[in-house]
């Protein structure tokens, strides 16, 4: 079994800096890229921030310049440092991990359950 664990939401004011963390844990051979999506009621969700085990990232256009992604290979996490937030920010956070797990011949992607965002004044 693999999970995904969440932490660092919550509410912030415009203008302001959240960081999201996510540990990955269970039977893990190999992460091969993890990252962030978000999601607002009623729309699809979203990529934010994407990292590759060898720190190869990509970004929304909507967040460039203002969130960075980073990982820590050896605690299976990844972080997403969030400034300048504007409200459009507000959503729910998804973990998302592609990962080779015992048992298989070929990885997947996990999710974790989500952490809220909310950007407001």
């Amino acid at each position: 079994q693999v999970q995904l664990v969440e932490s660092g939401g919550g509410w912030m004011q415009p203008g302001g800096s959240l960081r999201l963390s996510c540990a990955a844990s269970g039977s893990i051979l190999n992460i091969y890229t993890m990252g962030w999506y978000r999601q607002t009621p009623g729309k699809q969700r979203e990529l934010v921030a994407t990292i590759t085990s060898g720190g190869y990232t990509n970004f929304a256009d909507s967040v460039k310049g203002r969130f960075t992604i980073s990982n820590d290979n050896a605690k299976r996490t990844v972080y997403l440092q969030m400034n300048s937030l504007k409200p459009e920010d507000t959503a729910v956070y998804y973990c998302n991990a592609d990962i080779l797990d015992l048992g298989r011949f070929s990885s997947r992607d996990y999710w974790g359950k989500g952490t809220l965002v909310t950007v407001s004044s």
